[in-house]
């Protein structure tokens, strides 16, 4: 598996038109970025479909990348996953219940992956916790559940500008506590 640094040279090099580093940024993140996809979209052909889509954008946004000077990995999972939203958000009809979408059905791990899932997950665990309980769940429903400003503004029984602080600030700890 390619280091963090390896993967963000090579999308520096994507940002350079490089076809030959965006194969090998292919053959390094695909796997993951499929899992993510099919984890939310819950079917095989459309989780390959998005896929692509995905890899069209990390093509075309390479360059935005270079410059924020962000977790590679994070950058990625984020376009796959707001674009597999995107695609879930399209076919489900308006007023459905957005809860049945995240039963998560996800293909059996290796060992290797399960024990990275498991210490990155405690790891976030751990930083959620040092948020302040309202502030932890906004994150939750706005990056998991994929709920709008408005729509957890209203949840929380707040204004929309404070609740954009909330998730600002709270995006802000999370990774000050990552970075440790």
């Amino acid at each position: 598996m390619a280091s963090e640094n390896d993967i963000a040279a090579l999308v520096g090099r994507v940002a350079l038109r490089d076809r030959a580093a965006f194969a090998e940024l292919y053959s390094h993140v695909a796997p993951k970025l499929f899992s993510v996809c099919l984890r939310i979209l819950k079917d095989r052909g459309e989780a390959e479909d998005a896929l692509q889509e995905v890899f069209v954008k990390i093509w075309q946004r390479a360059g935005r990348f270079a410059a924020a000077g962000h977790s590679v990995m994070a950058w990625l999972v984020t376009i796959a996953r707001n674009h597999s939203i995107d695609v879930l958000r399209a076919r489900r009809p308006a007023g459905e219940s957005p809860d049945d979408d995240w039963q998560i059905a996800d293909p059996a791990p290796g060992p290797e992956q399960a024990a990275m899932t498991k210490w990155e997950g405690k790891r976030i665990d751990r930083c959620m916790a040092e948020l302040d309980p309202d502030r932890a769940g906004a994150v939750r429903s706005a990056y998991v559940e994929g709920l709008t400003y408005q729509e957890l503004a209203d949840l929380h029984g707040v204004p929309i500008n404070t609740m954009r602080t909330w998730l600002r600030r709270s995006l802000m700890k999370l990774r000050e506590c990552l970075d440790r």
